[in-house]
């Protein structure tokens, strides 16, 4: 998308374009916090209405002895204590506050799932039955939200493509936590480590720098089209592992042509992948020929 946005730009600036791709970059980092936040605002929720139930003037047997297995969820307390998370929506500023009606959603929602009647019915707290609540807390009732998306997309342009994705980061963490994990237990960072920091800063740099070229391998290997009539973001697909094939000597060819193979099928339209992967296959072969590209180390040729 940031490649996308410096081709549609008259000023070709690519230091603004990558500050632009790194803030995108932070974005998402603040929405895979504010999903964790989530569970946690539904669980206060939750807990509002015990407390508000205990204080009737007439309380019923039930709400006298409410169940708590969902406020008192093992893994809930740990999200938050969490010192990562705390310190990163402290400093960051990431909350709810002004769509409250999004946590009161989902409860509303999660009360009335199968799955939640089956899960408060299933007897005292076990740290493995509870982490898989919250998981599919995740990947059934915010995966399939119409209303969280369009959330989203209200609060940040950002986030239109990122609901999926961060998900999966959420869920990535929560299976790395153990019943003895402590407070001080680490979140998934921004980026693993430099290497990868650098990885998309090159990668994104070189792709615009090297465009000409690009154009020029795609433009002989499209028989019967002319690179104006391809669809853009087919192009620019192909113009990214183009140039992670060149300038990564340490990324297997068929790896890259798998991964972007895949960014064609979300991006692009229902007959792009097979376009693509067809163009790249010959654009491989020809780069090959010329001795373009020289893969080091065991098995990446």
């Amino acid at each position: 998308m940031a490649l996308y946005a410096i081709n549609r730009r008259e000023d070709d600036d690519l230091v603004l374009a990558e500050k632009e791709l790194m803030f995108s970059i932070g974005k998402t980092y603040d929405l895979y916090h504010l999903l964790l936040l989530l569970i946690l605002e539904i669980a206060d929720i939750a807990s509002e209405r015990i407390d508000q139930a205990l204080q009737k003037r007439m309380p019923t047997p039930e709400d006298l002895n409410p169940r708590r297995r969902f406020v008192d969820n093992l893994v809930i307390t740990q999200l938050r204590n969490n010192l990562a998370l705390k310190n990163y929506l402290s400093s960051q500023k990431v909350s709810w506050v002004n769509y409250r009606h999004i946590p009161r959603l989902f409860y509303t929602r999660m009360v009335s799932w199968e799955i939640y009647e089956e899960y408060m019915k299933s007897g005292n707290p076990e740290y493995v039955s509870d982490k898989k609540f919250i998981i599919r807390l995740l990947t059934d009732l915010f995966s399939d939200s119409e209303d969280l998306l369009a959330c989203l997309e209200e609060q940040s342009i950002y986030w239109n493509d990122d609901l999926e994705y961060v998900l999966v980061m959420v869920e990535k963490t929560l299976k790395k936590f153990k019943a003895d994990s402590d407070k001080k237990t680490g979140l998934m960072p921004l980026f693993k480590n430099e290497e990868d920091e650098d990885f998309v800063r090159k990668l994104f740099r070189k792709a615009v720098l090297h465009t000409k070229k690009c154009s020029e391998l795609i433009d002989n290997n499209t028989t019967n089209w002319e690179v104006e009539r391809i669809a853009l973001m087919d192009i620019l697909v192909m113009q990214l592992a183009i140039t992670e094939i060149l300038e990564f000597p340490e990324i297997p060819v068929k790896v890259t042509l798998n991964e972007y193979i895949e960014i064609a099928k979300y991006y692009c339209t229902s007959k792009s992948s097979t376009f693509v992967n067809g163009i790249l296959d010959n654009i491989v072969k020809e780069i090959r020929e010329q001795g373009l590209f020289k893969k080091q180390g065991r098995g990446l040729v």
